[in-house]
């Protein structure tokens, strides 16, 4: 029997929390505020190496999704073990640095494929990390990647995609001109989320959820401007409100309804 979302069970969905916190305390007490606010839960490398894999466990026991956004990045047998452990963990997303090189992605996602169907495991979806928010021009050219920061995210995400990898994770800056260069099942995730006015903190690349989604983008990622805020769950439910309004004019609307898990 097929399930029937409403506009904002779908656009909660695509809201993705970021669990930025220090301890599995902080981080538990945020799971019980948001559960069923938001559609899933982000952990980083400082909750994950805080608590290791128990606070992904912790999430699956209240019924939650985790996106594992430990970035990735080293040789490419060592980032195909990883990918696997990864998997075995059972988030329903995690991520590699596109820079680590196509081998390095085509590998990833073959170890992944392999472990699903040898252990009978969900299959993740495997994103590449693009460029992240916090850079800007003059930040590549000190590294020696030369031109502008857009021209490097289509170029990443396009070896993305060659690789296999489900999606990219890019800034609200750049969705367009993915969605230019790539097909439409493929799964753009947007962090550098800010409402209008508000301090862009250590982003550089930044828009409001409801412009990322209207520009295509599958997935948004929120952290500070929810969890800092008096009330966090209306926080987050207005974020919520601000998607589904703009899903209707969302270029990929159509490509997540069919991929969403």
């Amino acid at each position: 029997m097929k399930v029937v979302r409403t506009i904002e069970d779908k656009a909660r969905s695509r809201l993705i929390f970021a669990l930025d916190v220090g301890s599995l305390e902080e981080a538990g007490e945020l799971v019980q505020t948001l559960e069923g606010s938001v559609g899933m839960f982000k952990v980083g490398k400082q909750l994950f190496l805080k608590t290791g894999p128990r606070i992904i466990e912790y999430v699956h026991e209240r019924g939650g999704k985790i996106f594992l956004d430990l970035k990735f990045h080293d040789i490419p047998r060592t980032v195909a073990r990883a990918a696997m452990e990864a998997t075995r963990l059972g988030v329903s997303m995690f991520n590699v640095h596109a820079s680590g090189s196509t081998t390095m992605m085509s590998q990833t996602v073959s170890a992944v494929d392999r472990v699903c169907a040898t252990e009978h495991l969900p299959r993740p979806r495997i994103l590449a990390v693009t460029v992240l928010t916090s850079l800007s021009n003059p930040d590549l050219r000190a590294i020696g990647v030369g031109g502008e920061v857009a021209d490097q995210v289509v170029r990443l995400a396009k070896l993305a995609e060659e690789s296999g990898m489900d999606g990219v994770v890019a800034s609200p800056q750049e969705i367009e001109a993915i969605r230019k260069i790539c097909s439409r099942r493929f799964v753009i995730v947007t962090p550098g989320i800010r409402e209008a006015g508000a301090p862009a903190d250590d982003q550089h690349r930044i828009a409001a959820a409801g412009e990322a989604i209207a520009k295509g983008a599958d997935y948004v990622v929120v952290g500070r401007p929810i969890r800092e805020a008096n009330d966090p769950r209306a926080a987050a439910d207005r974020v919520v409100k601000e998607i589904a309004a703009a899903l209707p004019l969302s270029v990929a609307a159509h490509a997540a309804d069919a991929g969403s898990d």
